[in-house]
């Protein structure tokens, strides 16, 4: 029997952003609307969507072999697991989320200390009771089943909620009092799993392939031909980066030069090139940045 990876992929707000994040990685997914196995069109890797909040747990326990999940549910479950790669990514960005307390804006609370004997309302509750324990602080945590936001003053008086953006705890008039977590996405693996010589190698081959796509995400690819009486001026402008590649054309005291850049330099930059004597100028998109 041929020998397949377990693979868990996020269901629910970071699903939709990891299958963009594999197409770009190389991966071809076929995600049934009614099925929860999608379908890679690389027959060693088998995958099953699971809501981020419960992946770490099945990963821990060898149902699956590895997953993705965020490092806030890794701790909420206290899962013991091999962290394998922080990939920073997001439903809403490239950048990690934040996990506040968070409390109506007319409220009292100013800082930790004053939710002694308060009753908070999150998702997040372990992480949430081990984080209050080490401030000395003893607050009644319930588990909310969603709508967080919407629960100070009546049912609670304070939250501990997700945020990217901070605009839905605004809209809904509360205040953060403190960032107790900051997350990003992880791949995780299964200890038993990652001693697996195959499977620990087919794990760090997708890593290397996601780790590329992230890398490609804010850059692009700009090629040009430059005259060699241009040259200097040209060079002068791209110093700052990594070295271009330089190739002599079959036009004599003619070069093609290379270079991958931020894509928000290229709006300022193509005109300063062209005004500097470059000519040809290509801006193409990149998919990977293997380093």
């Amino acid at each position: 029997m041929a020998k397949a990876l377990k693979l868990g992929l996020p269901k629910g707000s970071l699903q939709e952003a990891t299958l963009k994040l594999f197409k770009k990685a190389g991966y071809h997914i076929n995600v049934s609307s009614r099925s929860y196995y999608p379908v890679f069109d690389d027959p060693e890797i088998g995958s099953m969507l699971i809501r981020a909040q419960e992946m770490a747990r099945y990963v821990e326990d060898g149902h699956l072999d590895c997953g993705l999940t965020g490092l806030d549910w890794v701790l909420e479950q206290d899962a013991d697991i091999v962290e394998v790669s922080e990939l920073i990514y997001g439903k809403e960005g490239f950048r990690p989320v934040k996990w506040v307390i968070a409390v109506p804006v007319d409220s009292k609370v100013k800082s930790v200390k004053d939710l002694q004997g308060k009753r908070i309302a999150t998702e997040l509750v372990e992480f949430t009771k081990r984080y209050l324990k080490s401030k000395g602080v003893k607050s009644d945590v319930d588990f909310s089943w969603g709508a967080t936001e919407v629960k100070p003053p009546n049912l609670a008086d304070a939250i501990v909620e997700l945020t990217e953006t901070g605009t839905s705890l605004r809209a809904n008039n509360l205040r953060i009092v403190e960032t107790i977590l900051e997350s990003t996405t992880r791949f995780i693996a299964n200890k038993k799993a990652w001693q697996d010589k195959w499977k620990r190698q087919k794990m760090e081959n997708i890593v290397l392939l996601l780790q590329g796509a992230l890398a490609a995400e804010d850059k692009v690819g700009l090629k040009m031909n430059v005259q060699e009486a241009s040259f200097k001026r040209v060079m002068s402008l791209l110093s700052s980066l990594h070295s271009p590649t330089i190739s002599q054309l079959s036009d004599k005291g003619w070069y093609a030069l290379e270079v991958i850049i931020k894509e928000g330099l290229v709006r300022d930059l193509i005109p300063k090139l062209k005004s500097a004597g470059a000519e040809g100028i290509v801006e193409y998109p990149l998919n990977k940045v293997i380093p």
